[in-house]
């Protein structure tokens, strides 16, 4: 059993329960490697530099906030900054697209397939994920490596198999099943690189 769902079951009202989330979640944010996150930042300045794209995805919660950072790192940082801004694109968007891939070939290919199409020299792609091993991330990141490309990953529980591929990670260590403070904590990275580049591009 998770650690999250052992604090439900020995809490007895939700208040108390709420208490032991956020001290949990405050606990796994403070024990992440914060050059990781510095890292990133220059991860994505580069990439504006250079003006690449950044292909970004993940399952479940991951696809949510992967769409989230298309918005937050592009549109969002042009109206409230008037600058050069970032060129994200969400493989998770085209809902077409990807169940055409699933029906045609096999849902293990959804993002790999996308990237055949698109993916260019000196760009990077930036996967979401709590546990590190669904296949069609997995194949995804193989892909990019082998081509020489530059895989970003930011996961929970003990990294997996994306932990050893990517070329950057940013690791929220935490226990097999928290999949709730893994998504919760990508969403804050997330907001934390939108937040600073709204104030700190020149």
């Amino acid at each position: 059993m998770s650690k999250i769902n052992k604090l439900a079951l020995k809490n007895k009202n939700i208040i108390s329960f709420a208490d032991g989330y956020f001290k949990n979640l405050t606990d796994t944010f403070l024990n992440i490697d914060k050059k990781s996150i510095l890292k990133l930042e220059r991860a994505f300045l580069d990439l504006r530099k250079k003006n690449s794209t950044l292909y970004v995805f993940g399952n479940g919660g991951g696809a949510a906030t992967a769409m989230t950072m298309a918005n937050d790192l592009g549109f969002d940082i042009l109206k409230k900054t008037n600058k050069k801004t970032f060129k994200i694109i969400s493989l998770n968007d085209n809902s077409s697209v990807m169940t055409a891939i699933a029906n045609d070939t096999s849902y293990d290919d959804i993002f790999l397939n996308q990237l055949k199409i698109h993916f260019k020299k000196n760009d990077k792609i930036l996967i979401f994920s709590a546990s590190g091993n669904s296949k069609n991330l997995v194949n995804a990141a193989n892909w990019v490596r082998k081509r020489g490309g530059n895989v970003i990953s930011v996961l929970g529980f003990d990294g997996g198999k994306l932990k050893k591929i990517s070329n950057l990670t940013v690791h929220i260590k935490s226990e097999k099943g928290d999949y709730g403070p893994v998504e919760d904590l990508q969403l804050v990275i997330n907001h934390i690189l939108a937040h600073w580049f709204q104030k700190n591009l020149k």
